[in-house]
């Protein structure tokens, strides 16, 4: 949307994630909203919070009322939606899961588009008008980088066969531990193997010292800035199934075992990684059946076979979607004005989710 010379304005929770994420940005407005998840036992806090965003998202529009939101998922969305809506602007979400969240089958109701990355997911958000778009990437996954080059500016020999292991923006403990405990086989097969490990901060000591214990080659963080780097430097990755790591692992058309997070909310990361595993894009293992011997037996097979890994290549590439910002954006700015009946059904809607 900067590209296209909108002025834009990024909405965020106060979670310390989000804050991270947007500490660098310089080149639009950042707006903070009070809103809280809906927790078990804090629907008082959660109803508090959305009340909260709605008056401050109609305070920033009113001083500068927008064109079009976009929701890209979660509690924080759904107020400046409605908020939008009173404004007249067109209003859009982002589902990129299998599994709608809760928020994106709510919101569906009164949004006028949606975008979605799986096809199927587009059957779960009606009545709202579905397009397939892809999952927006940052251009980084799409600018092409030589192996050898990506494990040179990470410090690792850039002849050696590298595994990535990842559990998502905060780690995951699940992937850490079975990985740890796969090392001596994956070492006994293939002692040159080096190691890209993230772990998130709870477990970066312990997984630090594994490597140390078992002395393998690895750089191993609590996270990573250059994640591009990170998959232009691996053969194959191990990783949870939520739908941002899927879209650079597809961006990067790098083979992966996928470990779904148990606990994801209606199971969504297990139905991403199905879909991936169905078309041959990806191999999937469930965390509460697995073992580091099935995870080290996967790995090795992958690193060993190149047939398999360029047919798993070839397979990302239905799931590669360099295009999908710039796609959604042109969308968004080209989408269809409502007519008067449909403008009033809408303004309703609003009225009657806010009263509700």
């Amino acid at each position: 949307m900067l590209r296209r010379g909108c002025a834009v304005t990024l909405m965020v929770s106060p979670k310390e994630v989000d804050q991270q994420a947007v500490c660098a940005i310089t080149d639009m407005g950042v707006a903070t909203l009070p809103a809280v998840g809906l927790q078990r036992g804090g629907v008082i806090g959660f109803f508090t919070g959305f009340w909260k965003s709605y008056r401050r998202a109609k305070v920033l529009f009113a001083a500068r009322p927008p064109k079009f939101v976009l929701a890209m998922g979660g509690f924080t969305s759904a107020p400046p939606i409605l908020a939008a809506r009173s404004f007249g602007a067109k209003t859009f979400l982002h589902e990129s899961n299998t599994i709608p969240g809760k928020a994106n089958r709510w919101l569906a109701r009164f949004v006028d588009g949606a975008f979605v990355y799986f096809d199927e997911t587009a059957a779960r958000l009606r009545p709202a008008r579905v397009e397939v778009a892809g999952m927006p990437v940052r251009s980084a996954f799409l600018e092409p980088m030589q192996k050898g080059e990506a494990r040179r500016v990470l410090g690792l020999d850039e002849h050696a066969p590298t595994l990535l292991v990842m559990g998502g923006s905060q780690g995951a403990q699940g992937v850490n531990e079975l990985a740890t405990a796969a090392l001596p086989t994956l070492r006994a097969a293939l002692p040159k193997l080096q190691f890209i490990h993230l772990t998130g901060s709870a477990d970066f000591e312990k997984t630090r010292a594994a490597h140390a214990r078992h002395g393998t080659r690895a750089v191993v963080q609590p996270f990573l800035t250059e994640m591009a780097v990170a998959l232009a430097a691996a053969d194959a990755a191990v990783s949870r199934a939520g739908a941002s790591s899927l879209a650079e692992l597809a961006a990067r058309q790098l083979p992966s075992v996928l470990i779904p997070f148990p606990a994801a909310a209606d199971d969504h990361q297990a139905h991403n990684a199905r879909a991936f595993a169905e078309s041959g894009a990806a191999r999937s293992l469930r965390q509460e059946g697995a073992t580091p011997e099935e995870l080290a037996r996967v790995v090795i097979e992958l690193l060993t076979d190149a047939a398999k890994r360029d047919a798993m290549r070839q397979a990302l590439e239905r799931w590669r979607k360099p295009t999908a910002a710039a796609d959604i954006a042109e969308k968004i700015l080209r989408w269809p004005a409502a007519g008067g009946a449909a403008a009033s059904e809408l303004k309703a809607q609003t009225a009657e989710a806010l009263h509700a």
